[in-house]
């Protein structure tokens, strides 16, 4: 919700905007500075951490925009290793997907063997495998092979697949 600035010591700069994703390697060293260039409207953005599959690796950017259209009603794959689907590439083995559901929607995730998974309700109500969730919630998912995911109500997951 909102508008993100950010600004850094490469001379990077740019706004996020809502079903925006912006990939940032701060690799071998970036300062980086975000606020909201908006006196009168409220921003509200996810920030998520994950560590790189290697030290060493230049600073960088990506940012892309999904339409929520891609999203709704399925697990959109929006990060990944190699770019997969007009992806936002990361440095690690993890495939990130987020979905928008409608109340009553059912969807299932299959694991490969071997594989972990992390689930955050961005808001909504939703059931994993039966256990009910809502706004804010997560849950690290292990031993599994499949989840089912249904939506109570209009809905927003992010789901990590992880080695």
């Amino acid at each position: 919700k909102g508008q993100l600035e950010h600004r850094d010591s490469t001379g990077g700069h740019g706004i996020i905007r809502p079903n925006e994703l912006q990939r940032m390697s701060a690799g071998t060293g970036v300062r980086h500075s975000e606020f909201n260039p908006s006196a009168t409207e409220e921003v509200h953005f996810l920030q998520i951490w994950i560590l790189p599959e290697r030290e060493g690796l230049k600073p960088g950017y990506e940012q892309k925009a999904f339409a929520e259209e891609e999203k709704r009603g399925k697990l959109r794959i929006i990060a990944s290793p190699d770019g997969v689907d007009g992806s936002v590439t990361i440095h690690q083995d993890v495939r990130l997907y987020d979905a928008i559901l409608n109340g009553g929607t059912t969807l299932q995730h299959q694991f490969a063997s071997n594989r972990h998974g992390w689930l955050q309700v961005i808001k909504g109500t939703i059931a994993v495998n039966g256990m009910p969730m809502r706004t804010s919630d997560g849950v690290a998912i292990s031993n599994e092979t499949s989840i089912n995911i249904q939506a109570s109500e209009n809905s927003e997951l992010l789901l990590f697949d992880l080695k």
